[in-house]
């Protein structure tokens, strides 16, 4: 296979940029993903890909919740500043408001355009990551605005 060709490829795919926040007693963690897609209707479940080293991920499979939260077009600063790693920078939520959800606790960050929370039913080893399939629990509509994607903001996977 050309490695050239591929990239290009698959760099065509249009991939959001979410929050996936999970909480733990009193630790909350975020990161941004953006590998996730609704993937039934009855129930409602959606599938994220989790990398296996994530720290926010490694709570949310401990405790078995999520939230999703969807950024806003103008929110590429805070997409970027939760997609750090946590060994980089483990107080992500340093001046990021946010709120418990009424189901599971998990943040639900102020300003992004919606969130969801998710209980996981499900999980499957996927190369470096980790597909996490979940059922919506509870979903927010917060403000109307256009989603942020990889390429409105800029980013590329590797490919």
């Amino acid at each position: 296979m050309d490695e050239r060709t591929k990239k290009t490829v698959l760099r065509l795919l249009t991939y959001g940029l979410y929050a996936l926040t999970a909480r733990e007693g009193d630790e909350a963690s975020a990161m941004t993903v953006n590998w996730a897609t609704q993937v039934s209707f009855v129930p409602p479940l959606l599938a994220v890909s989790i990398e296996q080293e994530s720290y926010t991920g490694a709570i949310a499979l401990r405790t078995g919740y999520f939230a999703l939260c969807v950024y806003a077009d103008d929110q590429r600063e805070l997409a970027g500043q939760l997609g750090r790693h946590h060994a980089n920078m483990p107080d992500k939520f340093a001046g990021v408001p946010w709120e418990p959800g009424a189901a599971t606790g998990c943040p639900m960050i102020v300003g992004t355009l919606g969130a969801v929370e998710c209980h996981i039913t499900a999980t499957l080893p996927a190369g470096d990551s980790l597909l996490v399939v979940a059922e919506v629990i509870a979903a927010y509509h917060l403000r109307d605005s256009t989603p942020l994607t990889m390429r409105a903001a800029g980013w590329k996977h590797a490919g």
